[in-house]
Formats: structure tokens, sequence, C-alpha cells
């Protein structure tokens, strides 16, 4: 039996494997789906994919890389970094490949978790586990009325094709997202025409990417103090952001005027400016970064469309006013499935109950790491963990750092259960529900954070510095540990333990 079964080899994962080997923890296994780990980064390939957080600010700190090329680095570079911490840790003997989860349940009685994998007959037992499969792991396809019925190639931005030919093809690119404006820049340079089916136009940055020169990367190898002292300056500049973002203040007219001065220098048409600029607060839907989309959109062959999509056709795309525009190719870059209503992976837990079925109204947790009913399981990049402003890494790290602490505990301690108590878990998320009310993200635009009825399961109303003190200490008192049980009887259940 292992100590902790982690589901997922992407960052989460593989950083959680870190710690826990940091923290003498090494009876655990990594379960991964794919063939090979990088979860999202692997499965992002598409040309001119990258991340619009500075890599020095993207990468944990405790396995800094002074190698990176530039300031923000391409998907490649990215993977190369986790395929190195792979290496470097030593983690790649504990990751089984071709595990596709299927099912998570607890046995009270025993309190440990049996795991099941599609096609394999073999289950495993761990007194843990840890949810590392991450929020951007299961692509998405847009329900629209006749996408089966599409006779050219259709292809997701998490799924990329590299062996179609895009040249002299008459290409529609659907969605104006964060991964929209890394492709269609490059589509533009191969494909004959791109037409790009816009329904709300997102608020756009500048994104001044230089590279690194020989001279620092060297100064950050002989001197890793200075690597630190780069990536706090970094961090500290991103959470001054959140002033503008997170909250409608002063400060998000600042943001909004950066954008709109980026807009009137790139976009000389009047009408297409017009079309091109939000009705609502930025920070409510993602900032996006980008210096080459907007010079890509004026091309000759590209074209923007706004009209709303009716249908998909056998030969393309029906908009509102009854146009169809005919295509060779169709690339949806339309997001992924974010569990905001239900799990990642089928889990019960005690008592019989299911998470997703508790969830079907919003995802919540106790800290986005834990919750009630649910003993010795944890998640990575849980319910309310999501940034608008900073690395994404800054949150995850803090949450590992506070679940390996938990499992510690746990192992530590002989605990059959670990649990947090639903009083604290409930508490914990009307004051967070409360917060999100004054927040951007609850302004009142649609956006992949919210559920259909509004309510928000994504996003953290704060700093990164507010969440990792959250986060900073696991509070005994926050939980019901129950005792592993003994020959003379099954010990009862205590709030905490103390010492």
């Amino acid at each position: 039996m292992l100590d902790v079964a982690i589901i997922g080899a992407g960052f989460a994962g593989v950083g959680t494997a870190i710690r826990l080997r940091q923290k003498g923890i090494g009876n655990f296994a990594i379960f991964e789906r794919g063939d090979r780990v990088g979860g999202t980064w692997r499965d992002n390939t598409y040309p001119g994919a990258a991340c619009d957080i500075p890599s020095r600010l993207y990468s944990y700190s405790f396995a800094p890389n002074p190698n990176w090329s530039q300031t923000y680095s391409g998907s490649a570079e990215i993977l190369g970094y986790i395929d190195t911490m792979v290496r470097e840790f030593g983690i790649a003997p504990r990751i089984r490949f071709g595990h596709n989860v299927t099912g998570v349940d607890y046995d009270e009685a025993s309190g440990t978790w049996t795991v099941s994998f599609s096609g394999r007959r073999r289950k495993i037992k761990a007194r843990t586990v840890v949810l590392a499969s991450g929020p951007l792991a299961n692509a998405s396809l847009p329900e629209i009325e006749g996408i089966e019925t599409f006779e050219g190639h259709k292809i997701h931005s998490a799924r990329w094709d590299h062996d179609y030919d895009f040249t002299g093809k008459r290409v529609a690119v659907v969605g104006t997202g964060a991964s929209a404006v890394q492709i269609i820049p490059v589509l533009v340079e191969r494909a004959g025409s791109v037409k790009v089916f816009q329904r709300t136009p997102g608020w756009v940055l500048p994104r001044l990417n230089r590279e690194t020169n020989a001279l620092t990367r060297r100064l950050y190898r002989q001197l890793p103090i200075t690597q630190s002292l780069a990536r706090e300056a970094w961090f500290w500049g991103h959470e001054s952001v959140a002033l503008g973002v997170v909250w409608n203040t002063p400060l998000t007219r600042v943001v909004e005027s950066v954008a709109l001065l980026h807009l009137r220098t790139q976009v000389r048409d009047p009408w297409l400016r017009r079309q091109l600029t939000p009705d609502f607060r930025a920070g409510c839907k993602r900032l996006l970064m980008s210096s080459d989309y907007y010079p890509a959109l004026q091309r000759d062959n590209c074209t923007l469309v706004t009209w709303p999509i009716a249908a998909i056709s056998p030969r393309g795309i029906r908009t509102a006013e009854g146009i169809e525009h005919r295509f060779d190719c169709i690339v949806f870059a339309t997001g992924f499935e974010v569990s905001k209503t239900g799990s990642p992976v089928p889990v019960t837990g005690r008592d019989g109950r299911v998470l997703a079925d508790e969830w079907r109204r919003g995802a919540y947790a106790f800290k986005s790491v834990t919750v009630a009913g649910y003993p010795n399981l944890f998640l990575t990049f849980g319910p309310n963990s999501g940034p608008g402003h900073n690395s994404a890494l800054v949150y995850m790290e803090a949450q590992i750092d506070y679940l390996t602490d938990a499992i510690g505990l746990i192992l530590d301690r002989d605990l059959r259960a670990l649990e947090v108590r639903r009083d604290r878990q409930d508490g914990y998320n009307a004051r967070l529900q409360r917060r999100l009310t004054g927040t951007t993200w609850n302004s009142g635009c649609r956006s992949w954070y919210l559920t259909e009825d509004g309510f928000n399961a994504t996003m953290y109303p704060g700093f990164g510095t507010q969440y990792a003190r959250e986060l900073a200490r696991v509070n005994p008192d926050d939980f019901v540990l129950t005792p592993a049980a003994r020959a003379s009887g099954e010990q009862r259940p205590v709030t905490a333990v103390t010492g």
C-alpha cells in the first residue's frame, strides 16, 4: 500500500512529488494517463504556445531554473523545465504512465483510498490521495449546432495536429482568448485566409518579451541569490497589479488606459478599434498579453467576424445574419472543461457521498485543498485558488506545502483519517464568497470563472501573499483527526491532537 497516490504528472504532480521527497516521505507514486510528463504544457503545442507570466515567476522557488532563454518562455522550454525537475529530483521511477484514473473510493473502516484505472484490473490502495490533475486537463469544444457535420478538418488548440498543412487553406479560428491571440499571428503567416470569430473582445496588454543574455544566465548559476531577487521583483510587480484587476479601483482605469493606448497605437481603423474594445471592466475576464495579435488581424488575408455563430454546416460556419463562411479547417481555441461544478475524476468519499454531486451547484473546498466528507484527500489548484494577476505556481506552491505538511501529520501521528471540519469549511467559503462580491470577476461579465448561475468557484479574491499566508500552517483545530485503531479497540475521533 502506498502512503501517497498522486494523480497527474503535470506541474502540480511533479511539484508534490519533489516536496514529499524533500520532507522525507518516499512511499508514493504518480499515476499519469499520458505517455510523458507535462500536463497542459505537454498537451498545448499549438504554434506560438507560450506562457503569459514571466518564466522567472512561472517556476517553483524550490526548483529554480537559471537557463530561461527569454522573459516569456514557449511551451517547449517550459516542458523542458518540467523534464529537468523530474530528472534532477529523481522522480521518474515513481511515475506510472498509461494509468487513466476512473475512480477514487474511500474505505472508512481502514481509512484508505482505492484508485481504479481504465483497462486495468489491478487497483491500488493508498493512505492519502492528491488530485493533481489540474483545471486545464480536458479540452472543451463549444456546444454549437452542427459541429459534428463539418466535413473539413477540425483542430482544438490543446490537441494540435502538426501534420496538417495550412498552406493556402481557408481557416476559421473560433475564440479570441489567451490561446487564440498566440495562434492567430502564426496562422496568418501560413494560411491562405483566416477568419477570426469573436464573441467578446478582451483587454489586451503589450507583451514585452526579451532574450535573457548569457551573462545574466551565468550570474544566476553562480549566484542563485540573484535569481531569487529577480523572482521577488517580478512577484511584487505582479502582486501590485491586483489593485487594478482584482478590484474595481482607480488603478483599473490605468490598466484600461494602457490597453486602450495599445489598441489605438496598433489599430488605425476606428471601426475595427470599436469592435475590439471591451464593454466590461479590465480583470472581469482574463487579461490577454500580446504585441502581435492586433497587427495579425489587420493583415490582408485576415478578417474579424463579430456576428454570432448560428451553426456549423458541412462546408463551414453560418453566422446569425444568414451568411455561410466556407472553410477547409476550423481551429477551436475554446479552452477547457474547468471543474466548476464537478470533480476532475469520480470520487466517492465517506458514507458513499459523491464529490461531483456535492459540487453540482458549484465547487468548494477548505483553503482550496481539502473537502469535508473526503478524509485524507487533497487537491491542487482546487476551488477558488485561481489568481487574476500573478503566477498560478505561487498559489500552487502554497497548496503543495500545505498538503504535504498535512500528509506528514497523518504519517507521523499514524492517523487513520484527517478530515476538515464542516463548520470550518462552511465558514471559510462564506467569507470567501462575500469577498468575491466586490471583485471585478463578479461585476457582470460572462467568463469561464463563473458557473451558469454566477457562482464563482474559480478565483481567489485577494493577493497571492494573503493566500500563501492562509496556507502557511496546518492547524489541527481545523480537522477531525482519527487515530489508527489499536488491538484493544478503535479509538474515538478527536477534533485536535496537540503537541
